[in-house]
């Protein structure tokens, strides 16, 4: 998969660094059927014999349903069933015999048959180690707002909505450190696993990071909105955890990434995060055997998440090339000796130019320009997103930017986090229509490979997305959002405030004053919450309910039209009771 960053050699705090994460095989790292059976959890399958040397790994593709009678000409024919997938007809099957995937191409019933790799299956696979744990850095104590996410408005979008927690995004990738203090809040481990070689693995801490890419690529989603170091496009949603990448190599196979997809639509993932290539090949072929069963295999995952209302977002690669008018690919296959071999469109750069997922660009630092090393193309680019010097988690509880459409593809996913929880009924293809119709314009640079026109080109698809438009929201006037990001302690009975100064706007504030409140407290019941115009007057916003719940998140609109705009406000939280303590996290005013 490529997935080590590439530095770039600028070293920033906590020990982060700069690097370029790509998302397509040059770029080193990650960058149809359709089956509506029952769900599609791994058939039972026979023990695989134990590891020798010269086992490859293939998908022998059949009808969608019982696959039983393929799995025992794979025993009968010098293989062993790894895994199957029985609601899309695809068997992972092992075999040390050169001549297995030509036998089981002569098998009735068996439609395409295709090694996944050009070199051996890792002794691993049979008996995975668990990923490292790593000790925890001490958390930062400060949490700025980055350009990023002004770019698309997410700053503005958290005033009305950090998202809901009932909404998961799945990052497929190398693993993700739950343990981290930004990501801890937000993680799903009951629905995260470990899909590297081909089959779920359920064990506590499988879903760990190998690199640390997957980690980065799940702040960028929904770091927590908690006053240490980043803050997601989506705070307030879920992320589970889905490790393609295999330990050492860091690739991702093609039994992995069907494993995963699987696991995704069969999880409830409204969303996933696709920031990598299915490796060897940087482009799969229709005309070569192999590549076709790939190109099924994958293809008919995809379209079953998708069924099950799971929506795939993909970074769009790095090589800085057309995807619309392929030629050459020299960097294939990863996982042994590159070849150079010749191209047609038919070639497909998966999962990101599958039907029905949303396939991302990378942004220059401006906001409005093509990352110099983002893939694009006419018709197939969908939407555009930051991709340059993006900070984020990384394993540890540290922090670091890296750059690729590795990094721009979860600032979508989270947009389309953000769309998720405001339209709980939407489906993939709402989401994605949607992606595109709410993005930002943007027109071709002085730059003959950029074709099209501003409201749709082969560099920015549909434009940059707009998370402030994802949630229903509008761009304010300028001067009329204002926000506090201290801490303020909440002890057992007693009163504190935390102030905002406005100005700049003109006579009094509005009918439809919003306050955004977001108070870390373990029983909200004990609270009473209220806000305190500049000349005194209070407006109730909470008052003890809740129970025993835990923190108020919450946009409360306010009409507050009869007081003067100007001034100082202030929120005013009463805690009365003992026991339980907490805090006033962050709070804003929208005029």
């Amino acid at each position: 998969m490529r997935l080590s960053a590439l530095a770039l050699g600028t070293t920033l705090a906590l020990g982060s660094t700069v690097g370029l994460a790509q998302a397509a095989p040059l770029d080193n790292e990650p960058l149809a059927a359709r089956s509506a059976g029952p769900a599609a959890a791994p058939a039972a399958a026979a023990a695989p014999a134990a590891w020798a040397a010269g086992t490859r790994a293939y998908l022998v593709i059949t009808a969608p349903g019982d696959t039983t009678a393929v799995r025992t000409a794979v025993a009968n024919n010098g293989g062993s069933v790894f895994a199957s997938y029985d609601a899309i007809g695809v068997i992972v099957a092992h075999s040390a015999s050169a001549s297995f995937a030509a036998t089981m191409r002569g098998v009735s019933g068996v439609q395409k048959v295709g090694a996944t790799r050009t070199s051996d299956v890792p002794a691993d696979a049979y008996n995975p180690a668990l990923p490292a744990n790593p000790t925890q850095a001490a958390a930062p104590t400060t949490e700025p707002v980055r350009s990023d996410m002004t770019q698309i408005k997410a700053d503005q979008a958290w005033a009305v909505t950090p998202g809901s927690a009932s909404v998961k995004v799945g990052i497929l990738d190398t693993g993700v450190d739950d343990q981290h203090q930004d990501l801890a809040p937000n993680f799903d481990a009951a629905d995260s696993v470990s899909c590297a070689y081909g089959k779920p693995d359920t064990r506590p801490g499988a879903w760990r990071d190998v690199d640390q890419h997957g980690t980065h690529v799940a702040g960028t989603v929904a770091a927590a909105r908690n006053g240490k170091g980043a803050i997601g496009v989506a705070p307030g949603v879920k992320i589970a955890s889905v490790r393609l990448a295999e330990p050492g190599t860091t690739l991702f196979y093609a039994e992995n990434t069907i494993c995963g997809l699987v696991w995704s639509g069969d999880h409830g993932f409204k969303v996933t995060n696709n920031s990598y290539y299915t490796d060897p090949w940087q482009f799969n072929c229709p005309s070569d055997l192999d590549q076709a069963a790939i190109l099924e295999g994958v293809g008919r995952a995809q379209a079953y998440a998708d069924g099950k209302g799971s929506l795939q977002v993909a970074a769009a690669g790095n090589s800085n090339v057309d995807l619309a008018n392929k030629t050459t690919d020299t960097s294939s296959p990863n996982d042994s000796t590159p070849v150079t071999r010749t191209l047609t469109n038919d070639c497909l750069d998966i999962p990101a130019e599958l039907p029905g997922v949303v396939t991302v660009a990378a942004n220059g630092t401006s906001g409005t320009s093509k990352a110099s090393f983002s893939n694009y193309g006419s018709n197939i680019i969908e939407v555009s997103a930051p991709g340059e010097s993006v900070y984020s988690t990384v394993p540890g509880g540290k922090y670091a930017s890296f750059s690729g459409t590795s990094m721009a593809s979860p600032h979508v996913a989270g947009v389309a986090a953000l769309l998720a929880s405001a339209n709980p009924s939407y489906t993939p293809a709402d989401i994605r229509a949607k992606l595109g119709e709410q993005a930002t314009d943007l027109a071709c640079p002085s730059d003959a490979r950029c074709t099209g026109t501003t409201a749709k080109n082969s560099f920015f698809g549909e434009g940059r997305v707009d998370a402030l438009k994802a949630v229903g929201g509008s761009t304010p006037p300028a001067g009329a959002y204002f926000e506090n990001l201290t801490d303020y302690a909440i002890a057992d009975n007693s009163t504190v405030e935390s102030p905002i100064t406005v100005s700049g706007v003109t006579g009094n504030a509005p009918a439809t004053l919003k306050v955004g409140v977001d108070i870390k407290h373990t029983y909200i019941g004990d609270l009473k919450v209220d806000l305190v115009a500049p000349d005194g007057s209070v407006y109730t916003l909470h008052n003890r309910t809740g129970s025993g719940t835990d923190n108020i998140l919450q946009t409360y609109t306010v009409n507050a039209s009869s007081e003067v705009a100007n001034g100082v406000w202030k929120l005013r939280v009463n805690d009365n009771a003992s026991q339980d303590t907490g805090r006033i996290d962050a709070w804003n005013l929208t005029f």
